[in-house]
């Protein structure tokens, strides 16, 4: 049965109005109508396991009816009001483009729909366009990746463990679940990882997909979206954040789209927007304890209604002439467009490792130039899992509290010994560093499997060390994350670190720091080194560790300079 409900601002709404996939389970969505209206109009569409009737979805929903749209808020397969069980990611392609079918049929659509909503809410929006419905004309997927193995689940074959814990725990019935009752410094600590939602009484059976395909396999790749660039045809305007953690993700779909796009109206029309944002996105003036001031929150309704009114109702008004790229600059903190990425006029710009052996902590002797290394000894360090570096802001998402996500003052993690630093003089002028941030680092250890990670770190005059991007490599993924290589013991190897993305100004009398270390917890999980089967694993080694800079080694950062003009 469906409702017909009248609320205030010129809005009419449809309540549980179900539509019918392929397998015949029945999706419930709320529909919202320009009141009075007297013809057929555009159609947003919204699909979420977060309930159809939260405030935000509501809200949008209003907004888009008020501007001469149809809003269709739908709850996904086996979530609240719909039928079905609940299997993320897996359903939302065909019921998708079911959806968009769906509504494209019906009296009151005028045969163009556009999507709109983020992470989950985004995701979906490329598995939909991937399956090529006519009537859909345009998505707006913000703050959302390329590929599910990379971002949420893992990263550079390390586990993404804060997040599968917390979301799964979360999402693990049909409607959301508290997770503040539990003991998460209990939970993350669990071994073997497998046995974790064991520790709420839970029997999640897509946590056991998640742990038993630790590669980049077949199960992530029929997932991901870059898989699918050749699928797609539509215009793309995404949304993303520098403290996001699908960053990386979203300059991805960007080049990948432009190059890949299945027609030349998406490839010529992919357009970006990335300010310093956690993963809630232009909600806030700060990431952390950082404060990028009033310009850096920009109304992202009306630029989505802007992309919207072209792709959707035909307006002139200029949306596919932007720029592709609108960034924001951190340090100088100011907006600025561009062509492409990387950016044209990228100096990329080694800043080598230096050392007298003694890099540990803050209180070591590690230093940063862009000097080559000569006969220098080399760096030491003990990784005991059971007492792990923890996570301290970052691209982290989605635990209980936000009192880690974005960018904090490192120094309380540097002060500690298993975290070597290596700082650079102070800057005589400024320094742009904008573009993707790849570390090679040349280390052993004494384990058969173990993590390494890699921090960059912008340090103010005053001592506060602010973390700019970061990343990790497990030992075994080091050749490849499709396949499994283990560690030889004292052999020194050559790993490269993924720090992701990011865009900063160095200002004069700042320092660049580089922090290395081999973990991030409980952001990841704890790499035991033992080398055996991932997830089930109840034992932990520690492992000695070993940092090379020296001619034959020369381990370094690569950053994107810019020219400042």
């Amino acid at each position: 049965m469906t409702l017909n409900v009248f609320l205030p601002d010129g809005v009419e709404t449809r309540y549980n109005v179900k539509a019918t996939m392929r397998d015949g389970v029945n999706l419930s969505a709320d529909i919202y109508y320009p009141r009075n209206r007297h013809e057929a109009l555009p159609v947003i569409l919204s699909r979420t396991p977060y309930d159809n009737m939260n405030e935000r979805m509501v809200n949008s929903a209003i907004f888009y009816a008020q501007q001469g749209y149809i809003f269709v808020a739908q709850d996904t397969r086996g979530r609240n009001d719909s039928e079905g069980e609940f299997h993320p990611w897996v359903n939302e392609f065909n019921d998708g483009h079911d959806t968009v079918e769906w509504i494209g049929h019906q009296e009151w659509c005028d045969g163009n729909v556009g999507m709109v909503g983020g992470s989950y809410v985004g995701n979906v929006q490329w598995q939909a366009a991937a399956m090529g419905s006519s009537y859909l004309k345009a998505i707006v997927p913000r703050v959302i990746g390329n590929n599910l193995y990379e971002a949420p689940h893992y990263q550079s074959g390390a586990f993404q463990l804060n997040w599968s814990a917390t979301w799964s725990f979360r999402m693990a019935g049909r409607t959301a679940q508290d997770i503040d009752i539990y003991n998460w410094d209990k939970i993350f600590s669990t071994l073997p990882l497998k046995d974790i939602p064991k520790q709420g009484g839970k029997d999640i059976f897509y946590w056991d997909e998640w742990i038993n395909h630790p590669d980049y396999d077949e199960y992530w790749k029929a997932l991901a979206n870059e898989e699918r660039y050749e699928d797609i045809e539509v215009p793309v305007l995404q949304i993303g954040g520098w403290y996001d953690f699908f960053t990386a993700g979203t300059f991805h779909n960007f080049v990948g789209m432009r190059e890949r796009g299945g027609s030349s109206i998406a490839r010529n029309n992919q357009r970006a927007i990335v300010g310093p944002w956690i993963h809630s996105a232009s909600t806030l003036t700060h990431a952390g304890d950082v404060d990028f001031g009033k310009a850096s929150v920009l109304d992202l309704e009306q630029r989505e209604l802007r992309w919207f009114d072209h792709w959707l109702k035909g307006i002139d008004n200029g949306a596919d002439e932007d720029a592709p790229l609108q960034i924001f600059v951190m340090g100088v903190n100011q907006w600025r467009d561009e062509k492409g990425w990387p950016l044209a006029r990228t100096q990329f710009t080694p800043y080598y490792l230096h050392s007298q052996g003694q890099a540990n902590s803050l209180l070591g002797d590690g230093t940063l130039s862009t000097d080559l290394p000569a006969d220098e000894p080399n760096d030491e360090y003990v990784y005991n899992p059971a007492f792990p570096t923890p996570t301290r802001g970052g691209c982290n998402c989605c635990n209980p509290e936000i009192v880690d996500w974005g960018a904090f003052d490192q120094r309380p993690v540097e002060f500690r010994n298993d975290v070597l630093v290596y700082t650079s003089e102070p800057l005589k002028e400024d320094l742009e560093v904008t573009g993707p941030v790849v570390a090679t680092i040349y280390a052993s250890t004494d384990v058969k499997d173990t993590d390494f990670t890699v921090k960059l770190v912008d340090v103010d005059p005053n001592g506060f060390a602010m973390n700019l991007c970061d990343g990790i490599i497990r030992g075994r993924y080091r050749e490849s994350t499709s396949t499994q290589s283990l560690l030889e013991p004292a052999v020194v190897y050559e790993f490269i670190v993924d720090l992701w993305p990011t865009s900063n100004v160095f200002l004069s009398g700042h320092r660049i720091r580089v922090d290395i270390s081999s973990s991030n917890f409980p952001r990841f999980d704890r790499n035991p080194n033992t080398g055996k089967r991932f997830g089930e694993d109840s034992e932990i080694q520690i492992a000695h560790q070993s940092m090379f800079h020296n001619g034959l080694h020369p381990s370094h950062i690569l950053l994107p300079v810019i020219p400042r003009t």
